[in-house]
């Protein structure tokens, strides 16, 4: 019997209640085609009503790969469970999603990546659900936010706190789905499913498995059709056994705005001169204030923001290589992409599946994690993942918490205020009008990572300013370091909404990062 149908069939399959889980991450690996079906079925039908979804990472985006936002719509969708949103600039349309959350109507969390993943494999074994220290502290713990990002969600609790051989644990019971869409390259006529042309395996195992172990379906879309028996073993990832369904979409775009690009899925290596470096900035001399705090010979995680054009300093520096870039996505070196692309790689060495990604992450098996702030408070406690005023600018904290709760070091980026508007002239920081909204705070909105446990465990957490460097410490959050033409009382201390204390031996940031030229970047990890 033929696995083939088309997405519309494949939306007419799903159950009312049912609870869903979708692998993607962002617009990278997105079954668009079938979400858009299911948001057809139910403008048509009324059904599927009161779903639940899954989603790990995310589901779409703004910029063309609608996902979630086919099916956020009331009465279709009831409860979401993911690891980051949409997001976009302030001036836009907030998303369908966001726009339920803040209505209240749906039942919406955030809960980190990889305690989706590792929930998504509880249920496939039919184990009771997830013990991790992991979100201890942050939003993720029920004695602050237990991920509910709306008060109907606050209701019904998804988190608990619980005492296993003496210490204390976050639980989280194990979620079963009914269904699993999930997205691949290749299909043969058996279900055997490739990856070719994809740039990361976003969980489709672990979400084939839970869903089918549990005697649910599982729906693949993908971008063609093979003879059965002609696609390779050691290339299948997804074995037919598993796969129930096959929607074929030939339109499937490779992630944000990229059609296919085959340097993303390794299939070749873009030459290193064909990586844009950035112009020269205020943007820039954080990036390269961010490079001195790095080791050769380090695995190196790196998130959104500032920190992702670290390694085209590196690049433009002939330093590439020195370290090794690992993305929650599953790339391990190569380089890392910005912009619509983010979450991809190119020229990458190794693609781990995300799941096994995260549990590298979450026991801190890497070297350092390059990250930005939203802001920074008195505890050294830090938020990326909620602002009340523009929530749709803020995509969740998707693998932050995760990846922060056991790093090594800790190197966090951005401005030190918002809005301020900066030059560079003869060498030195110029603020030609200082910024309205401070992001050095009494006590930050949302507790993406936790200064206190921070301290606890002895992580090394540097903050980089354009203004300054600081430091966490047991005492406080300290200014080490000095950006020329910055005046400490004036530009730091009186612009932060708290007290900072001031090294003893403060230092200035050296005056090479301030000049348009190549910086003779030492990786040797003594910063200034």
């Amino acid at each position: 019997m033929s696995k083939l149908i088309s997405a519309d069939e494949a939306a007419a399959l799903i159950p009312d209640h049912a609870v869903v889980t979708v692998s993607s991450s962002s617009g990278l690996g997105c079954p668009d085609a079938v979400l858009a079906a299911i948001g057809r079925r139910f403008e048509a039908e009324a059904h599927p009503r009161g779903l639940t979804t899954l989603h790990p990472i995310a589901a779409g985006d703004m910029w063309g790969i609608k996902g979630i936002d086919h099916i956020a719509r009331p009465g279709l969708l009831a409860r979401v469970l993911a690891g980051s949103y949409p997001s976009g600039p302030s001036s836009a349309e907030p998303p369908a999603i966001w726009r339920m959350i803040g209505a209240d109507q749906v039942e919406a969390y955030n809960i980190p990546s990889g305690i989706l993943f590792d929930m998504h494999r509880e249920a496939a074994a039919k184990r009771p659900g997830v013990l991790t220290k992991v979100g201890l502290d942050t939003f993720v713990d029920p004695r602050r936010h237990g991920c509910a990002m709306n008060a109907t969600a606050a209701a019904k609790p998804v988190v608990k706190v619980k005492d296993f051989e003496g210490e204390e644990w976050l639980y989280f019971p194990a979620i079963t789905p009914q269904v699993a869409i999930i997205r691949a390259t290749t299909a043969d006529e058996r279900g055997n499913l490739t990856y070719e042309h994809e740039g990361a395996f976003l969980g489709p195992l672990d979400q084939a498995l839970a869903a089918h172990n549990n005697g649910g379906i599982v729906i693949a879309q993908v971008k063609r059709l093979a003879k059965a028996g002609t696609l390779k073993p050691q290339q299948v990832y997804v074995p037919g056994i598993l796969v129930d369904h096959i929607v074929v979409a030939p339109e499937q775009m490779q992630t944000t705005q990229t059609v296919y690009e085959p340097a993303i899925s390794g299939e070749i290596f873009r030459p290193l001169d064909s990586f844009e470096t950035p112009a020269f900035d205020i943007g820039k001399v954080i990036a390269r204030r961010v490079a001195l705090e790095l080791t050769a010979g380090s695995a190196v995680n790196i998130g959104f923001g500032i920190s992702a054009n670290v390694p085209r300093i590196l690049i433009e520096e002939g330093r590439h290589g020195d370290v090794t870039w690992v993305i929650e996505q599953g790339a391990v070196g190569g380089v890392p992409l910005t912009d619509f692309q983010f979450g991809c790689a190119s020229n990458a060495e190794a693609i781990v599946p995300s799941p096994y990604q995260f549990t590298y992450f979450q026991a801190g098996g890497f070297d350092a994690s390059l990250l930005s702030f939203l802001e920074i408070d008195r505890f050294g406690s830090v938020n990326v993942s909620r602002l009340t005023a523009r929530p749709h600018v803020t995509a969740g904290a998707g693998g932050f918490v995760d990846i922060t709760a056991r790093a090594k070091k800790i190197v966090f980026s951005g401005y030190f205020n918002a809005g301020a508007k900066l030059a560079i002239e003869n060498g030195a920081v110029r603020i030609d009008k200082e910024g309205k909204v401070r992001k050095l705070v009494p006590e930050v909105e949302h507790v993406s990572f936790s200064g206190a446990r921070g301290v606890a465990q002895g992580q090394d957490i540097t903050y980089v300013t354009e203004r300054c460097v600081m430091k966490l410490t047991p005492a406080g959050v300290m200014v080490t370091e000095l950006a020329p033409g910055i005046d400490l009382e004036r530009d730091v201390l009186a612009q932060a909404g708290f007290p900072l204390l001031v090294a003893d031996d403060l230092k200035r940031t050296p005056d090479r990062l301030y000049c348009d030229t190549p910086i003779g970047l030492a990786l040797d990890g003594r910063g200034a």
